[in-house]
C-alpha cells in the first residue's frame, strides 16, 4: 500500500509536470517537417480586430495601422466596435482612410464581431489581432509569405509583453508566455501547433468556421485549420507587442475567464479532435491543453498521495518538515517576498485555470469581455 502511494504521487506529479517539462523534450525527438513556401504569389489580406472601451489603446493602435499601411497600402483593415460606451467608436470612425468600422447595435462579444468581419473581408487571408496589440509593421509581409505554401492554412505570430518589470504578476505572465512560445515553436517544427492566440494569428478566409458566441474564437478558428488537413504553424519572425495585466486580481479573473471559454470550446470541438486529428496531434492536444487545465488537482493529488505515504511509512518528521516549508513559502508569497512571490503567482495562475474549468463544467459561459484598466 505504501509503495503504491509513492508511485501514485510520482504519477500525478509527472502528469502535472508533463506539459512544461517532458512534453517539450518529446517534441525535440520528433522528425522535423520543414515548410516549403514554393513560388506562389503573396496572397491578399484583411486585418481584423474587435474593440470594447479601448479608447486608451486606440491612438497607438491607429498609429500602428498607419505604419503598416505605409508598407502594405492594399491591406484591408476592419474594426468591430462592440457597442462601446467610451470614445472608441468616434476614434475609429475618425480614420476612414485607414479602416472600415462595423458598429454593433447591441453588445455581442468578440466571437460574433470576428464572424461579421470575416463575412465582409475581401482578403484571401484574415489576420486577427486585438485592439491593444501593436504589430511590428514589417511582420505583416513575413506573415503572408508563410501562406505561399499550399500546406499552410494558419500562422501564429510571436507575442512579447512590454511591461514584465512592472509587477510580479506581469513578470510571471511574461515568463509563462515565453515558455508557451517556445513550445509552439517545437510543435511547429514537427507539424502543427495546438491552437493560436488571438493577439496575432492568421488563417485562410475560406477556412474560418462558425463560432458560437460564448467560445474562444481564436481557438475555434485555428483548430478549423487542422480539421481541414492543413498546417497551423508558429512564426517567430512575426512579432507583436502587448501590455499584460499587472494586478494579480485582474490576471486571476482573466485566466479564469479564458480557461472557462477554452474548456467550453474543448467540449464543442472534442468530437472533431478525435475524428480529424492524427495520433501525433492528439498527443499534442492532450499534452498542451488537457493536462494544463487539470494542473491544480494533479498537483494536489500528488501532494496528498505523498503525505499519506509518508504518514503510513512512519516518516512523520519529514512530513512535518515538508508541510512547514510549504507553509513558510506560502506566507512569504503572500508577503510578496522574492522568489516566493513568483512561485505564488504561478500557483495562482494554475488555480485560476482550474477554477475556469470548473465554471465551464457548472455551465457558466462568458460571451462579452471588459478590458482591464491599466494602472498609471
Amino acid at each position: 500500500m505504501i509503495g503504491f502511494l509513492y508511485v501514485l504521487a510520482g504519477v500525478f506529479g509527472a502528469a502535472f509536470l508533463h506539459p512544461y517539462l517532458f512534453y517539450p523534450l518529446s517534441l525535440r525527438m520528433m522528425r522535423a517537417r520543414p515548410v516549403d513556401r514554393g513560388q506562389a504569389p503573396r496572397p491578399g489580406a484583411s486585418l481584423l480586430f474587435a474593440a470594447y472601451n479601448e479608447e486608451r489603446a486606440l491612438p497607438s493602435k491607429l498609429a500602428n495601422i498607419e505604419a503598416i499601411k505605409r508598407l502594405h497600402p492594399d491591406l484591408e483593415v476592419l474594426a468591430y466596435c462592440d457597442l462601446c460606451t467610451d470614445r472608441s467608436l468616434s476614434l475609429l470612425q475618425s480614420r476612414p482612410d485607414l479602416l472600415r468600422v462595423i458598429a454593433a447595435i447591441e453588445r455581442t462579444g468578440k466571437a460574433t464581431g470576428m464572424r461579421r468581419m470575416v463575412e465582409e473581408a475581401r482578403g484571401d487571408v484574415c489576420i486577427f489581432t486585438d485592439a491593444n496589440v501593436l504589430i511590428e509593421p514589417g511582420s505583416v509581409g513575413k506573415l503572408l509569405d508563410h501562406f505561399r505554401s499550399p500546406d499552410v492554412g494558419g500562422v501564429a505570430g510571436t507575442l512579447h509583453y512590454v511591461n514584465e518589470e512592472e509587477s510580479v504578476t506581469a513578470g510571471v505572465s511574461g515568463l509563462y508566455w515565453r515558455l508557451e512560445e517556445r513550445i509552439k515553436a517545437l510543435e511547429s517544427r514537427c507539424g502543427s501547433i495546438m491552437g493560436a492566440d488571438g493577439s496575432i494569428f492568421a488563417t485562410r478566409r475560406n477556412l474560418y468556421p462558425e463560432v458560437p458566441p460564448h467560445l474562444l474564437d481564436d481557438m475555434t478558428a485555428s483548430f478549423a485549420v487542422l480539421f481541414h488537413g492543413q498546417r497551423l504553424i508558429s512564426a517567430p519572425d512575426v512579432v507583436a507587442y502587448e501590455r499584460n495585466a499587472s494586478a494579480a486580481s485582474d490576471e486571476f479573473r482573466r485566466k479564469r475567464r479564458i480557461a472557462c471559454r477554452a474548456f467550453n470550446t474543448h467540449r464543442y470541438l472534442r468530437r472533431k479532435v478525435k475524428r480529424h486529428l492524427p495520433p501525433v496531434d492528439r498527443y499534442k492536444y492532450v499534452s498542451h491543453k488537457l493536462l494544463r487545465w487539470f494542473g491544480a488537482p494533479l498537483a494536489l493529488l500528488s501532494a496528498l498521495s505523498l503525505a499519506a505515504a509518508l504518514l503510513l511509512d512512519g516518516r512523520v518528521s519529514l512530513l512535518i518538515l515538508i508541510a512547514a516549508g510549504a507553509g513558510t513559502a506560502l506566507a512569504a508569497g503572500l508577503l510578496k517576498l522574492r522568489p516566493f512571490s513568483s512561485a505564488f503567482a504561478i500557483a495562482g495562475a494554475i488555480v485560476a485555470t482550474f477554477f475556469g474549468v470548473m465554471d465551464a463544467l457548472r455551465g457558466r459561459t462568458y460571451q462579452t469581455w471588459t478590458p482591464a484598466q491599466s494602472r498609471d
